[in-house]
């Protein structure tokens, strides 16, 4: 049964990676550029340049759930400046369709790589976060749930097309991805699970059904909870969501992708009343959005490190990216047999 503290490092009983380092790494990069060719030719995504940092009174930084502290630092050259390393670009992506002249059913993925240093180390987090993160204009008819469902089952069928050309390759991986997505929103999670925990509803749920994509993530439910917090001012709750995968080598619930169709005025106005955030509509970002100076836009991150861990059936992500970790987890993996990077 999952264990609800998931903050530690889980070792699989007599654990013996499939592939070893040097494997790893050409499996690594074969993953990648198949991945992302995939995705960029089923959602037409044109591959653009990213920022690791942005200036801070633009408003462009993710603040994640409000409490974690970006990387800052000043700027020599640039009076009252301040810096921030990116924690994503869920709202740069969006800026970047409107300056850089693209329009409705094309969109752009870029390498996003961040720093979280309030992040809580285990299995699938690691300071260091790197990830596929895309965006693609749509028009105000697409601002809908089956529009949502329908990119969702063409990204998962990227993934498991991409896993089947690993599979060929390295005939040790055995692993198996369930195309078909289970589609349940985070009150119907609710309803079905009053008793348990929202990590322990995404367990069971992803264990029964393999591959499933939870919708409606930040809104307030039934029982006066959140799923799980979202920003207010990228993702519309309403028409949002996870993709997750069952992880048998660690038995747990695998999310691979946060992702949805993001705010308009009228939903940014609503979720920032909600979340207090009402002082966020003097920033740049949100002034543009709510004078609708931005186009209508779906857009998410895709794990690049979990997609390998998951693909290689890897036990920390720390097999498939180099980081820093605390003893504790160094002295953990070093018993389990689990070669950190």
């Amino acid at each position: 049964m999952f264990n609800n503290d998931m903050r530690k490092t889980i070792v699989p009983t007599n654990y013996d990676s499939k592939l070893n380092v040097y494997e790893t790494q050409k499996a690594i990069c074969l993953i990648k550029q198949t991945f992302e060719k995939k995705l960029s030719e089923t959602l037409n995504l044109l591959r653009v340049s990213a920022p690791l940092f942005v200036e801070s009174k633009t408003g462009l930084n993710d603040n994640l759930s409000g409490v974690e502290r970006p990387v800052g630092f000043d700027i020599s050259y640039i009076p009252n400046s301040h810096g921030e390393v990116v924690h994503s670009l869920a709202k740069w992506k969006r800026m970047a369709l409107k300056n850089y002249n693209f329009h409705v059913g094309k969109g752009l993925y870029t390498d996003m790589n961040a720093i979280r240093r309030d992040e809580e180390l285990d299995n699938l987090h690691s300071i260091y976060v790197d990830q596929w993160d895309w965006e693609k204009i749509i028009n105000k008819d697409e601002r809908n749930f089956s529009y949502l469902k329908e990119v969702v089952q063409k990204i998962v069928n990227c993934i498991v097309d991409t896993l089947e050309e690993v599979k060929n390759k390295y005939d040790r991986i055995k692993l198996s991805l369930n195309r078909n997505v289970k589609f349940i929103t985070s009150q119907e999670l609710l309803d079905l699970y009053p008793d348990k925990s929202a990590k322990e509803r995404e367990y069971l749920i992803a264990k029964e059904y393999k591959t499933v994509f939870i919708s409606q993530i930040g809104k307030t439910l039934s029982d006066k909870s959140i799923h799980d917090f979202r920003a207010p001012d990228y993702d519309d709750w309403e028409l949002n969501g996870d993709i997750i995968f069952y992880n048998e080598l660690l038995d747990i619930p695998f999310e691979i992708s946060s992702m949805g169709i993001r705010v308009n005025k009228e939903s940014l106005n609503k979720q920032l009343e909600i979340s207090s955030c009402l002082e966020r509509k003097e920033l740049d970002y949100h002034k543009m959005l709510l004078n609708d100076e931005l186009p209508l836009t779906i857009g998410g991150g895709i794990g690049q490190s979990r997609l390998c861990m998951l693909f290689l059936e890897k036990a920390h992500i720390g097999e498939v990216q180099s980081s820093i970790w605390d003893e504790e987890t160094i002295k953990t993996c070093n018993e389990g047999n689990i070669k950190l990077l």
